[in-house]
C-alpha cells in the first residue's frame, strides 16, 4: 500500500467522488460494442473497498438503473465460498482434508466406481478428483427444475448418479474442472453436520462477515435479470437448478461479495476472520505442478502485476463475474455483467478488470 499512497493527500485523492467519476467512465467504455444491459466494478485497495460504480439497466426491455445495492449472479465465483465452508469445518475438526470418499460417504461407498473411492476433499475442491465438467445424465438434471424433494436429497441423488459414470482422467493426476466435486463436497459436509448447505454457509461464512443480500438461485424482479439471446431471462429452466448452489449459483450485491474477498485478502497476510491459517493457506497455494488451489486460480502475475494473484471468473450463460485479489498488497477487483458471452457480457467485464489492473500491486519485475 505504501509503494502506491506516499502522502495523505493521495488517500484523500482516492476517497473523493472524481474516483467514482472515472469507475463510471471505465464502465461506459467497457460496455462500448456490447449489448450488455449493465456492469458493476469495486476496486479494493490495501485492504479496504475505495471505488464502487454501476452502469446501464435492470432489464434491456425496461429503463429502471442499476444501482449500488442491485444483486449480480456470480456463479462459479461462489466457488472459493463454498471451500471457505468446508475449510471452516475441517478447522473444527468436523471433516478431514485427506479422508477418503468412502468413509465420508459410507452410504454411497459399494455403489461408487473405485476410481473414486480414494478422493480427498483436496482433490474435489481442486478440480482434481477426475470427474466430467457435469453429470452425463442430461434427462436427470433437466428434471431437477422440478424436483420438489429438499435441496439436500436433490444433490445427494446427484452425486450418487454421478459417482457411477465413468472420471473423464484418473482421479488425483491432473486439472479437470468440475462443478460436481464441489457438490460433492457440500452433499458430505450436510451428511456430517445433518444441516442443510445453505444453512450452512450462511451460518458459517455470509453470518460473520455480514453479507445479507446472498441469495441462492437467479435474481427477480425489481432486482437485476440476467439476459440472454438480446432479452432477459426470466425462466428457472434457463440457468442451474436451485441444488446447484455449492457450486455456481447464489446472487449478492458487489459489497457483500467485497466483504468474502476482503476476508481472503486478509487471510493471506495472516489476519483473515474465519480460517486457521493452514486453511487459508491451502486455498490459496496453487497444487504442486500447476496453478490450481481450493476452489481459487493462483497466477504469479496479471496483466503485468506481481502477484501471487488469486482468480476467478463465473457465469450461468445469463451473468458473468470475474474477481482478481492481490493478498500481498491487499488490492483487488471485481466486476459483474447481467449478461454473458452472446450480449458480450464477458468482454464487458473484462476489460473493466484490465482497466483498473495498473491501478493494483505493484508491476512486475522484468
Amino acid at each position: 500500500m505504501q509503494r502506491w499512497f506516499a502522502a495523505a493527500a493521495a488517500l484523500l485523492l482516492w476517497a473523493t467522488p472524481c474516483f467514482a467519476q472515472d469507475l463510471d467512465a471505465t464502465l461506459k467504455a467497457a460496455m462500448t460494442g456490447t449489448q450488455t444491459p449493465a456492469v458493476g466494478l469495486l476496486v479494493i485497495r490495501g485492504g479496504k473497498v475505495v471505488g464502487q460504480a454501476v452502469q446501464g439497466v435492470r432489464r434491456n426491455d425496461g429503463s429502471r438503473p442499476a444501482t449500488m445495492n442491485d444483486v449480480w449472479l456470480i456463479g462459479s465465483d461462489g466457488k472459493p465460498m463454498t471451500a471457505t465452508l468446508i475449510a471452516r469445518l475441517v478447522d473444527r475438526g468436523v471433516l478431514s482434508w485427506d479422508a477418503p470418499l468412502s468413509a465420508m460417504l459410507p452410504e454411497l461407498a459399494a455403489q461408487m466406481r473405485p476410481d473414486y473411492r480414494t478422493v480427498t476433499l483436496v482433490q474435489l475442491l481442486s478440480h482434481h478428483a477426475g470427474f466430467a465438467h457435469d453429470i452425463g445424465d442430461m434427462a436427470f438434471l433437466n428434471s431437477l427444475y422440478a424436483d420438489k424433494r429438499s435441496l439436500p436429497k436433490q444433490r445427494l441423488d446427484y452425486i450418487a448418479r454421478t459417482l457411477k459414470e465413468p472420471p473423464e482422467i484418473a482421479p488425483g493426476t491432473a486439472f479437470r474442472y468440475s462443478n460436481t466435486g464441489f457438490l460433492i463436497a457440500a452433499v458430505i459436509a450436510e451428511r456430517a453436520t445433518k444441516t442443510s448447505y445453505e444453512t450452512l454457509i450462511r451460518r458459517e461464512v455470509f453470518g460473520p462477515l455480514g453479507m445479507t443480500t446472498v441469495g441462492f438461485g437467479p435474481t427477480h424482479d425489481p432486482q437485476l435479470i440476467g439476459h440472454h439471446g438480446g432479452k432477459p431471462i426470466v425462466r428457472a429452466e434457463d440457468s442451474n437448478p436451485l441444488m446447484f448452489a455449492p457450486a455456481r449459483n447464489m446472487h449478492m450485491s458487489l459489497g457483500d461479495w467485497a466483504k468474502f474477498c476482503l476476508d481472503q485478502i486478509a487471510g493471506g497476510q495472516g489476519h483473515g476472520r474465519l480460517l486457521s491459517a493452514d486453511s487459508y493457506r491451502r486455498m490459496q497455494t496453487a497444487l504442486p505442478g500447476g496453478s490450481s488451489a481450493l476452489a481459487w486460480g493462483v497466477q504469479a502475475s496479471l496483466a503485468g502485476r506481481q502477484g501471487p494473484v488469486l482468480t476467478h471468473a463465473g457465469s450461468d450463460g445469463n451473468w458473468n463475474a470475474i474477481v482478481a485479489l492481490f493478498p500481498a498488497s491487499g488490492d483487488g477487483v471485481l466486476a459483474a455483467a447481467n449478461a454473458d458471452e452472446d450480449m458480450g457480457g464477458d468482454k464487458a467485464t473484462k476489460a473493466a478488470l484490465m482497466a483498473v489492473l495498473p491501478t493494483l500491486s505493484v508491476a512486475k519485475a522484468p
